[in-house]
């Protein structure tokens, strides 16, 4: 008989006051007496909806049939049939607009938390199961990936799985790409994605790191070395900023940097050496996932204000809900339909505040959205000491620049066929790369696809 409360088996988590000044992870996770709860809400749908919404297609009412059941092993090795990364994806990724956005459930109440679920398999098999995948036999050819963030490890585990000798070529000292240098311990510890890639290496992918791909080596390079096919999944590194008056003062900077400097050279820790702003009031301009990151960093590293800046309203933020809704339990400062106009500076050149004018949303522009419009009259000043830009990102130009025949679209993004090939024969690429900033999920898909087309390509 299926559970049929209405609202979903709460997630236990640390208190707002706590967890506001600590990066330990916020959510705590399922018990299994709580996974097994939740599991029972599923009605194991004939056609199930939730399948056709998930990007990487997990098999989703037979691996919650298995947790109802209580057998978690068996749960792990369903979900992971279809994706390689399931404690990632079952703490970052955007389930209220995918898989549980379609669940029947949700018509008269909470769907089922497929997202909690995921994570709670995953986090239990690490926990007390943790066998390392067995090495395929290997078939003798060479894949470079460039790359080893959520598209590449995605890749890089399939063709593994397939016997391809896979390297992966990661441009930071160390591996994970936007898991490790962008999103914080709080969200994603690290000790997750460093087990992610040890599993990678025990299927016999090679890692090389500090190994940035158009400077190191290039693509041709890499070809004349004995790769026989090349898939980029480089991300979208390159931050954007707004060209406003102000821009070049001591103390902005963008989100990534900040991101970088605090996740992946452990600023937070007392430590680490890395040098970084301590903050007594920080504004951060945008409105999606980086931005609410960055804003709830700046506070854990001591910021008294963190003010959220973002030109359209809260129902237009990209931001993950659950993602506001923690920002706000934790003191961070909501100011909406505000924009930017002038970062202002102190006679030593540092920032001493920022200059807004308010908004009023008008007709929608092409993205569908209904377009700021500046309200005149209205400009105000924030008293802050340092301006974080969360703006987007767009890929590096160094492959594109370095690598002949390979052609991208206006926003510097590859350009890509149906099999996901690129106009240089044999390179392949997906993730932000392609897309631009996108989520962990959508890149993880890409990866998957892009390993299904090299297959094919180097069998013919």
């Amino acid at each position: 008989m299926a559970n049929m409360t209405l609202t979903k088996t709460p997630m236990p988590e640390q208190e707002p006051q706590v967890r506001a000044h600590n990066f330990k992870e916020v959510t705590l996770g399922y018990t299994a007496e709580m996974a097994i709860e939740e599991a029972g809400r599923c009605l194991n749908c004939k056609n199930p909806k939730c399948v056709e919404g998930c990007p990487v297609n997990v098999r989703i009412p037979e691996f919650i049939a298995k947790v109802r059941e209580g057998d978690f092993k068996a749960a792990y090795e369903v979900i992971t049939s279809t994706n390689a990364l399931p404690a990632l994806s079952g703490r970052v990724c955007p389930q209220e607009t995918q898989c549980e956005s379609k669940c029947v459930r949700g018509i008269k109440g909470e769907p089922v938390a497929i997202g909690r679920l995921e994570r709670f398999v995953a986090d239990w098999y690490r926990e007390n199961v943790n066998a390392m995948p067995e090495k395929a036999a290997s078939n003798g050819i060479k894949v470079a990936v460039v790359g080893s963030g959520p598209a590449g490890l995605t890749c890089a585990s399939d063709l593994a799985k397939k016997g391809y000798q896979v390297t992966v070529f990661e441009a930071l000292h160390t591996a994970g790409g936007v898991l490790v240098y962008g999103i914080p311990e709080f969200r994603l510890p690290k000790a997750i994605v460093a087990n992610e890639v040890k599993k990678l290496e025990a299927q016999g992918g090679e890692v090389m790191t500090n190994m940035v791909i158009g400077r190191v080596l290039t693509i041709d390079e890499l070809f004349e070395m004995g790769y026989k096919a090349v898939f980029v999944g480089s991300g979208a590194g390159l931050p954007m900023f707004m060209n406003i008056p102000g821009e070049s003062l001591k103390g902005v900077l963008s989100a990534n940097e900040y991101l970088t400097r605090t996740n992946l050279m452990k600023a937070y820790t007392e430590e680490a050496d890395t040098p970084i702003i301590r903050s007594k009031a920080v504004a951060v301009v945008g409105g999606g996932n980086v931005a609410m990151d960055a804003a709830r960093c700046a506070m854990r590293l001591g910021a008294e204000h963190v003010y959220i800046v973002y030109r359209r309203g809260e129902a237009e933020m990209p931001a993950r809900l659950e993602e506001q809704h923690h920002a706000k339990e934790e003191g961070i400062e909501f100011k909406t339909l505000c924009n930017p106009v002038e970062i202002l500076g102190d006679e030593d050149g540092r920032v001493n505040g920022i200059k807004c004018v308010r908004m009023e949303l008008g007709e929608p522009d092409a993205s569908g959205r209904r377009r700021p419009i500046a309200v005149e009259g209205s400009e105000f000043v924030l008293d802050v000491d340092t301006v974080i830009m969360a703006l987007g990102t767009s890929p590096n130009p160094l492959i594109r620049s370095t690598t002949p025949g390979l052609d991208t679209n206006r926003k510097g993004c590859l350009v890509v066929d149906e099999n996901v090939m690129t106009t240089r024969e044999g390179v392949f690429a997906g993730g932000d790369a392609v897309t631009g900033a996108a989520t962990v999920i959508l890149a993880m898909g890409a990866g998957k696809k892009g390993a299904a087309a090299i297959d094919e390509y180097l069998k013919k």
